[in-house]
């Protein structure tokens, strides 16, 4: 028996179809991102956020998190789940940590930045996340705020690299230049 190869389209397009059909969009995951850089970037623009969510879209960690996370979430819903799990992520148990682990495990590939952004963002429950979390009676979201939490802190974390990469690049030109003009002078 020859076994199948899942190929990296139909994984991305999976999981982008799965976040669509719960009702999370790339733009509402930028939002957060804006948000939480921002303050840090005046330049920042919307199209930037957008940008770097669907560059974090396209890791297969991402995904994976986002396919398994998903699945379980659906299987609550309909009661699939064997006792006491079905309990656990039906309710979103306090002390129920797996669907931290899962975003957690998927946002450690962009630093610490983005470390600190998904606990503050887990926290604080901010944008679409707030939404998911509180949906109660319209959907199990027990690992879809975490992981909406951690492509935004990844896609947050993505930015704060790319913007100090960029601005070490200028002070280096500068740098040149400065030498240059010294040196004609």
């Amino acid at each position: 028996m020859k076994k199948r190869r899942v190929k990296s389209k139909e994984v991305t397009e999976a999981a982008l179809r799965l976040l669509a059909e719960r009702g999370v969009t790339i733009r509402a995951i930028a939002e957060i991102v804006y948000e939480m850089q921002s303050p840090y970037n005046k330049g920042l623009t919307m199209d930037d956020c957008i940008e770097s969510v669907e560059k974090v879209l396209q890791k297969r960690e991402v995904q994976h998190a986002i396919l398994v996370g998903i699945e379980l979430d659906k299987l609550a819903e309909r009661k699939m789940l064997s006792e006491p799990l079905q309990t656990l992520v039906e309710m979103d148990e306090g002390l129920f940590g797996v669907d931290e682990t899962i975003a957690l495990g998927a946002v450690l590939g962009y630093g610490s930045i983005a470390v600190t952004t998904f606990g503050h963002l887990d926290k604080h429950k901010i944008g679409i996340i707030k939404n998911l979390d509180t949906k109660r009676g319209q959907g199990v979201h027990t690992f879809l705020d975490d992981l909406v939490a951690s492509i935004a802190a990844s896609a947050a974390g993505r930015l704060a690299h790319r913007f100090r990469d960029e601005e070490e690049r200028l002070n280096e030109e500068a740098g040149v230049m400065q030498e240059k003009e010294e040196a004609v002078s």
